[in-house]
């Protein structure tokens, strides 16, 4: 197998960009390292084709060491044939190296392995023959393998155990099971009933049929999801006349022979007892991994969107945690996300202490000069959001609401993390910090919460755990280094994610920085306990030293371009001043006149290096999320049943699913955009058009008060 024209061929690239792809990742450079410092050498593929390749890689160095383990225990039983070795050489996916495996692994006691004890197999092997005349005949040949002492007590008993063998046989050939779970896959319906009289939110596959090869992934989840809570019975159903009709023209050569009537009944058995039990375990596996592939792929494209939110820079921010009974805690944040101050209130039931609440509320704004309040979603969020709208009405200041997603915020406040950053505070302070600091900087805050408790997937509780946090750690991953770490201010959670850096070593960052102050510049880092040349390496140009004297220490310059960096400003006598004061804003239009070719030869560097480097200078210590939307700011609350037909809003998108998206529109219950709504064109997924935090103008299709559902559309409207 050619791994690697294999990765080549799915993803589109160049040959030489795959070898120079995997050669990197078996040094054991990072896949942003790789993404961001080595454009040359990889023709410029960014962090998701390299995961891809990578992720691809490693299941096929698994496939190849699982094909030499078969051969080796094949060859070990003195059995590998070339025949058997071409075979394993053609196989294509895991299934088909364990078919060819099948005859040769050791197995527990089966009816076909008892009937060989029983020395039965000559007698089996008759039959197999299939010949047009016996003499004696098979019955007669029977008689003679009528043992009683080997529970073989008439000729019947000898003919059924021969044919258990036979069935055995049937349904351990790989070429039998190839074929047969094509046909399966293309001829075969997905099934499912009700399992219970019991009207649930699986009744839509009480009686439902649906062609294998046109099942959706999300319905598949839905209808695995019901099976495992005993709501659905669901089986695999198989045209078995077509089954039977083929297994019959490969192996009853004589249709008139005396053994044909038995190999008839022997192929409906090894089909009904061992091949079809197998395929539809084989198929329905299958069928779950597309899907779980597909949910996490959708999970992945959500949580890369709610990541990259762009910071609401500049305010102080009031976090606000609803709740009833023990009050609503309040964290008032500023724009670094240093606490201010706390409180609690107690504006909802059963205490309804309207006036002294809105009095603590306005005292806590005019006193820190709040700019916004992010109120959490959950409990008594609703009447939360009218209070602090009716709130801010009385003030003068400006001041706007935003309602956050708290999903993972009781998480992190219960967690060791959140109990070392705030040990005098309890669970609920905590999370109202948490909500306050997610919209200062949603990167920062969120990655302290395990991604999957985030909250933006589809089924992703159904998931190989393994699987879906090896690729939602990537998203994070991706986003904090493509976004960058400031040194001084992280968090040891948001360095762990840092290229190349290990908790134990963020750890240990955090320590050297507190034992010995800020550091003052990336060189400094090499004198951290456990960070070698390599880690070094991995991680400089992702981590900002903004107080470094080096101004290059505040860009996405990597150290070892320090020079090329240098040499280009020079080149058209701009100095280090012209950086911080930004004043590079003629560098671009200079270095096209000069041709971007024959500067990065003079500066040994490639053009994609070259791009980079010019990109920092010009803006220095930017951020890349600027210029992403920023969240929809409200000042009054609108209920669902101000809400009218052909009403047109805008909204924020909360979660990206199969069949569509849900939109925050203010009323405090997300709008569906069904995929159908999305655009004036076919589109084969939602994610082609909108991601989580998308800023969106919509229009309301449909309302349901009563099971609170809104139906929205970007349809252009009908004339």
């Amino acid at each position: 197998m050619d791994i690697i024209q294999i990765l080549t061929d799915e993803l589109g690239i160049k040959r030489w960009q795959t070898e120079k792809a995997v050669e990197l990742y078996d040094e054991g450079n990072t896949i942003p390292f790789i993404a961001r410092y080595r454009k040359e050498a990889t023709g410029s593929l960014d962090d998701v084709q390299l995961r891809k390749l990578v992720e691809r890689l490693d299941y096929l160095r698994r496939f190849e060491e699982r094909r030499e383990e078969i051969r080796a225990a094949i060859e070990g039983q003195g059995k590998l044939t070339p025949e058997i070795s071409a075979a394993l050489d053609a196989a294509t996916t895991l299934n088909e190296l364990e078919d060819v495996y099948l005859p040769f692994k050791q197995k527990r006691k089966t009816r076909a392995s008892v009937a060989r004890e029983r020395g039965l197999e000559p007698l089996a092997l008759l039959i197999f023959a299939c010949e047009k005349h016996y003499a004696p005949s098979i019955a007669e040949a029977a008689n003679a393998f009528v043992d009683p002492e080997k529970e073989v007590p008439d000729a019947e008993s000898a003919l059924a155990g021969a044919c258990d063998i036979i069935a055995e046989e049937i349904a351990q050939n790989a070429t039998y099971r190839k074929v047969i779970r094509e046909g399966s896959v293309r001829l075969g319906e997905l099934v499912s009933t009700a399992a219970k009289d019991e009207d649930s939110v699986y009744a839509q596959y009480y009686d439902y049929a649906e062609p294998v090869s046109r099942v959706r992934p999300h319905r598949y989840l839905a209808i695995a999801r019901g099976e495992r809570e005993d709501f659905l019975r669901v089986s695999l159903r198989v045209p078995e006349e077509t089954v039977y009709a083929y297994l019959e023209r490969e192996i009853i050569t004589e249709k008139e022979s005396e053994a044909a009537p038995l190999l008839r009944e022997t192929i409906k058995d090894a089909y009904k007892r061992l091949i079809a039990p197998a395929i539809e375990r084989e198929i329905r596996a299958d069928l779950l991994e597309v899907a779980s592939d597909g949910a996490i792929g959708v999970f992945t494209q959500n949580l890369r969107g709610l990541l990259m939110q762009p910071p609401v820079g500049g305010r102080v921010v009031m976090g606000y945690d609803p709740g009833y009974r023990t009050g609503c805690k309040l964290a008032v944040v500023d724009s670094t996300g240093k606490v201010l101050e706390t409180a609690v209130i107690y504006p909802t039931k059963p205490y309804e202490k309207i006036a002294e609440s809105r009095k603590k509320v306005c005292e806590l704004i005019r006193r820190h000069h709040v700019g916004v309040i992010a109120i959490g979603n959950g409990t008594a969020s609703r009447e939360s959001e009218q209070f602090i709208a009716d709130t801010i009405k009385t003030l003068s200041d400006d001041v706007k609401y935003v309602v956050v997603s708290e999903a993972g915020a009781s998480v992190y406040s219960a967690s060791k993390l959140g109990a070392e950053e705030f040990p005098d505070f309890d669970v609920t302070e905590r999370s109202a910090v948490s909500i306050a600091r997610r919209l200062i900087d949603p990167l920062a805050e969120l990655v302290k919460i395990e991604p999957r408790a985030i909250g933006v997937g589809q089924y992703q509780h159904d998931m190989k755990p393994q699987k879906l946090d090896a690729a939602l750690g990537g998203v994070v991953e991706d986003c904090v280094n493509s976004v960058g770490v400031e040194l001084n201010t992280a968090s040891y959670s948001l360095l762990s994610y840092v290229a190349g850096i290990s908790a134990a070593c963020a750890k240990n960052i955090v320590k050297y920085r507190e034992e010995h102050g800020a550091f003052r510049s990336r060189e400094e880092l090499k004198k951290v306990s456990r960070l070698g040349d390599r880690v070094y390496e991995q991680c400089a140009g992702f981590l900002r030293v903004s107080g470094s004297d080096e101004i290059l220490d505040c860009t996405g310059v990597h150290p070892e371009s320090y020079a090329a960096a240098r040499g280009l400003l020079a080149m058209f006598d701009y100095t280090e001043d012209d950086v911080r004061a930004l004043r590079l804003g003629g560098l671009r239009a200079k270095l096209e006149r000069a041709g971007k070719e024959k500067v990065a030869e003079r500066l040994n560097i490639g053009e994609p290096t070259l791009e980079d480097i010019c990109t920092e200078l010009e803006k220095p210590g930017r951020d890349i999320r600027e210029g992403l939307p920023k969240p929809v700011l409200r000042e009054d609350v609108m209920r669902l049943e101000d809400l009218k037909e052909g009403m047109e809003l805008s909204g924020t998108v909360r979660n990206v699913v199969d069949f569509g998206a849900f939109v925050d529109i203010g009323v405090h219950q997300d709008g569906l955009l069904h995929i159908s709504e999305i655009a004036d064109r076919y589109i084969k997924h939602p994610s082609e058009v909108l991601s989580v935090g998308d800023v969106v103008h919509v229009r309301v299709k449909s309302v349901d008060p009563v099971k609170k559902r809104i139906a929205l559309t970007m349809r252009a409207a009908k004339e």
